[in-house]
């Protein structure tokens, strides 16, 4: 399942989305090209209050990745998303934070670049809210190693054009999707450029 029967909507390069998704329902995030990261977020519709949180995250499932099947928690500890599906081979960074304006200035750059940081708001103000905070995200597809030292390492990622992954809600939410505009570093594969990913809640 693609989602070639589905109503796509799309997460335009460099930008952000947001998506009400209805307890029950499912979102499934498509990476169409195959080498995008996506950050994601997820807030509870009526209380912006709690949100996914993988510090919560990690603590509970005790793992580093997200598996099938496999709730995804808020900072209150209840599951709010389940992966229900993942044809890729898994490999999502729940460790580092939404780049931002900081982080680019410390890559050199001397004039604003596009962040995730502000897509998240960005992407919340069209739909009338404002975030109080921005969690760290659920990074799909962000292929970030390390070793038992404690060393990470930015590497493109190891999914395929097509890959997808369905969350099921526990609540009702709303899921941010941000097509991380990082191209200072092979996060985003090893040309470095950003693109579109597709979505659609069913």
């Amino acid at each position: 399942m693609t989602g070639a029967d589905k109503a796509l909507e799309t997460v335009p390069a460099r930008q952000g989305r947001a998506a009400y998704v209805k307890t029950g329902e499912a979102i499934t995030i498509i990476n169409t090209h195959g080498t995008q990261v996506v950050d994601t977020w997820c807030f509870i519709k009526d209380n912006l209050a709690e949100f996914m949180s993988m510090e919560h995250q990690r603590s509970v499932s005790q793992s580093m990745f997200p598996v099938v099947g496999a709730p995804l928690y808020s900072n209150h500890r209840r599951p709010l998303l389940t992966v229900e599906e993942d044809t890729s081979p898994g490999r999502h960074d729940t460790l580092l934070a939404a780049c931002d304006v900081y982080r680019y200035k410390m890559l050199g750059c001397t004039e604003y670049h596009d962040n995730c940081t502000d897509n998240l708001a960005a992407a919340m103000q069209v739909i009338g809210l404002t975030v109080p905070e921005t969690p760290s995200p659920l990074n799909l597809w962000m292929n970030i190693p390390f070793t038992l030292d404690g060393a990470t390492d930015f590497c493109p990622p190891l999914s395929k054009p097509g890959d997808y992954i369905r969350l099921r809600a526990h609540h009702d939410v709303i899921v941010v999707m941000s097509t991380c505009p990082q191209d200072m570093v092979p996060i985003n594969g090893e040309d470095m450029i950003v693109r579109e990913v597709q979505y659609f809640v069913e």
